[in-house]
């Protein structure tokens, strides 16, 4: 008799399995005991995978029959994670979730919790993600971590007894991709550990699931063949275990069960249950009736079309809730910036001038705004970058407060605890949402409102979510099968969790979901376009004001969250460009905002003055620069008899009468001869000034001048620095670089790139680049 929705081989390995290992125990008659195990598909797959061969045990209960299932202990992993926004402590979480469904147990921490760990004794194997960030550097959180071991007297067997797999994220607009985990992996195999498992780089430019998901895959075959080479086959077979969402899971003990455990896959019930369940077979019946209604419409946010719409999905494990959020009366106390937490020292500063730079009729806006540090600790120095704290959107926490259904308790305290029943292993309460604060200040300034939802928040919305269609597309976006649609319809169109929330009108999450999954609000980092010497107790820095179009259920014309802000912010004070710069004098109160230093970077000048350099910076990238010639100005004043290297500037913009920034200040510093070569080039004027060679972008510029360029790299000893678009200009530019180097130098393209990556080596090629 054929028994429907269980492959036949699945079927004989339960027959073979009889009489029942002892480590599975029921209760009542063996008949009973049989039929019942049999209609649980969890049990099915234990005995269709574990060959019946008994471990070591523990107990736990099958959410599908509630039999009590010993278990083989868990084989363990250190887990550590080194993160900047979140991402990488979000997939180390996502893989600690998803060790214990493989048979192993995960001991998760931050990397700079090195009071928990200690890599000189560890014998397990270690498993590290790590996130780049600024130009290339590891996070702030590995700091310490990258010190410690970058340490010149380690001998180099010194971690020889480590085993280590390294996922590393990064984003490949910028030079230095996965260069964080890159510095990590270099000195962790300098240091005699050995890889088990091979180096992931995951691109954030084109997403970064496309290696993760994968290399996660891959995880589980390499911790096995680990233990199995290292602790024999009884250890390897014995622990079996079930995943926290009632499907079972095990390592592929042998071969020939590969197979066997793909098919059990399939007959995995839907993480919240039948009701879920019911949805994908209904979806699958109706298959042919829709066919004929979606095939003549294009898919969505909201919908999809064949094959997507009768796939079987792959959807990931139910991440585990384990805030418990309560709203309390308001106490009628004030609330301010100072209350967001920060690693970093906050000053709130006043802002002092605001000039806009651009006319009217430039394609983008970009405002100067000069701030008052003279009542401050907080010091720089040009090439430096700092942190503005910003808050969201105004208009946008409102609507995301009205579609929560909580506008009427925005002023409510929220108070946190994690969940006494939570199955989420090492819950903490977020650190960035502060005690006691109301919901409308978290909302504002705690976070990251407009971040793009990550899988895991959308597999967690499905349950959430009461229409059928709507949980169906939700499943589809955040399955395997559904990659393409959410890179489409979520990644690239940047749909925030308001985006979803509008989009999916039956999707309902409580508030503690969305504290969860939302990440923190990040401060904006801007690079000081000033030098102290030149304005003593001043900061100055520039910005376009970012607009763009959120195309998801509706067009929406957005500004970027900080920029946005702060133009609102300086529209009382805003002088137009023709404006000479002048203080403020009291005119207007100058509003005030918060801000943070930056890790030092190595974008400065060199420390010897007669060394020769070259800037490149077009549009805002020149605001280091600016800063940059007016510390070499006041350097000139005190050392008339100095020697000062060439200052060379390739800036480059749109329109010469509408976007040149700092043109009359170039002018001048080009005059009086701090600034011995001004290059500048115009992408859409049709002719050339008595300025600018007839160069398009500053990278054709550059070329033409490769000669000189080539004498300051390799024969002079100078430096270049690059600053602004990572995604374009950066890329050309360092292109246009080996190519120079090879035409001068007459080498090979290869050899050319070997020389720019010493100059790299050397800090005399620098880059302060975003994307």
């Amino acid at each position: 008799m054929r028994r429907t929705g269980r492959p036949a081989h699945v079927r004989r390995a339960l027959i073979d399995a009889a009489p029942f290992p002892s480590f599975l125990l029921v209760s009542g008659s063996e008949r009973a005991r049989r039929d019942r195990v049999r209609r649980c598909t969890a049990a099915t797959a234990v005995l269709a995978l574990s060959g019946g061969v008994p471990g070591p045990v523990r107990r736990q209960e099958c959410n599908c029959c509630s039999y009590s299932i010993r278990l083989g202990v868990m084989r363990r992993f250190l887990l550590l994670y080194a993160t900047q926004r979140g991402q990488a402590k979000a997939i180390a979480e996502e893989i600690c979730e998803k060790a214990v469904a493989h048979g192993f147990s995960a001991d998760l921490h931050c990397i700079s919790e090195s009071d928990k760990y200690d890599l000189k004794t560890e014998t397990a194997p270690l498993v590290l993600v790590v996130s780049t960030t600024g130009n290339g550097d590891p996070p702030d959180t590995a700091r310490k971590f990258v010190k410690e071991i970058q340490d010149k007297t380690l001998p180099a067997d010194f971690f020889a007894h480590l085993r280590y797999g390294l996922l590393g994220l990064g984003d490949s607009e910028y030079t230095y991709f996965c260069n964080g985990g890159k510095i990590i992996d270099k000195r962790l195999r300098e240091l005699g550990a050995q890889r088990f498992c091979d180096t992931g780089h995951a691109d954030d430019c084109v997403g970064l699931e496309l290696v993760v998901e994968p290399w996660i895959d891959g995880l589980w075959a390499a911790l096995t063949k680990h233990f199995m080479s290292s602790r024999g086959k009884q250890e390897m077979n014995g622990a079996l275990t079930m995943a926290s969402n009632g499907s079972w899971r095990t390592d592929p003990m042998k071969p020939e069960l590969l197979h066997i455990e793909s098919q059990v896959e399939l007959l995995r019930l839907d993480d919240s249950g039948r009701k879920n369940s019911e949805v994908l077979e209904q979806n699958a019946v109706n298959g042919g009736q829709s066919n004929a209604l979606v095939a003549d419409c294009e898919s969505s946010l909201t919908r999809s079309i064949p094959p997507l719409s009768q796939a079987s999905l792959h959807i990931p494990a139910l991440p585990p809730e384990y805030l418990q959020v309560h709203l309390q009366e308001p106490l009628g106390q004030e609330e301010s910036q100072v209350s967001v937490t920060s690693v970093d020292p906050i000053f709130q500063v006043p802002i002092s001038e605001a000039v806009q730079l651009t006319t009217n009729d430039a394609i983008k806006t970009t405002l100067l705004v000069e701030l008052d540090i003279s009542k401050t600790d907080f010091s720089y120095q040009p090439g430096d970058a700092f942190n503005v704290i910003c808050p969201n959107n105004d208009s946008e926490v409102q609507n995301l407060l009205q579609r929560l259904q909580l506008e009427d308790r925005r002023e409510h305290r929220v108070l946190l605890q994690i969940k006494a029943d939570t199955k989420k292993k090492g819950a903490s309460l977020p650190q960035h949402v502060p005690e006691g604060c109301s919901l409308q200040f978290i909302l504002t300034w705690c976070l990251e409102i407009r971040a793009v939802p990550k899988k895991a928040f959308l597999r967690a919305l499905v349950d959430y979510t009461s229409n059928g269609a709507e949980k169906r597309r939700l499943q589809e976006l955040c399955s395997r099968q559904g990659a393409a649609d959410y890179n489409r319809f979520v990644r690239d169109a940047r749909a925030s969790l308001l985006d979803l929330l509008l989009a999916f009108p039956s999707c309902q999450p409580p508030l503690g979901l969305l504290l969860e999954h939302v990440p923190k609000l990040q401060p904006r980092p801007y690079s000081c376009a000033s030098s102290s010497l030149f304005h003593p107790g001043k900061l100055r820095f520039i910005f376009n004001v970012v607009e763009f179009l959120s195309n998801t259920a509706t067009v929406v014309l957005r500004k970027g969250v900080c920029t946005g802000w702060l133009a609102t912010l300086v529209e009382s004070l805003l002088q137009p460009h023709t404006c000479a710069s002048h203080a403020n004098g009291g005119r207007t109160l100058a509003p005030e905002i918060s801000i943070s230093p930056r890790t030092t970077n190595c974008f400065h000048l060199p420390n010897d003055p007669s060394v020769p350099i070259v800037m490149v910076g077009p549009g805002t990238g020149i605001a280091p620069f600016i800063g940059f010639l007016q510390h070499r100005e006041k350097l000139q004043e005190q050392h008339p008899d100095g020697h000062f290297g060439a200052m060379w500037l390739f800036f480059g913009c749109r329109y010469k009468d509408r976007d040149y920034l700092f043109r009359e200040e170039l002018r001048r510093f080009h005059k009086l001869g701090i600034l011995t070569h001004l290059k500048v080039s115009f992408s859409r004027d049709a002719s050339a000034g008595e300025e600018e060679a007839p160069a398009k972008y500053v990278q054709d510029n550059i070329r033409l001048h490769s000669k000189q360029v080539a004498r300051v790299l390799l024969q002079e000893n100078g430096c270049i620095y690059v600053c602004g678009d990572a995604k374009n200009m950066a890329k050309d530019v360092n292109d246009t670089l080996v190519e120079i180097i090879s035409k001068e130098a007459g080498v090979e393209k290869l050899e050319a790139m070997k020389t720019l990556a010493t100059l790299k080596e050397e800090k005399r090629y620098l880059q302060d680049i975003w994307s």
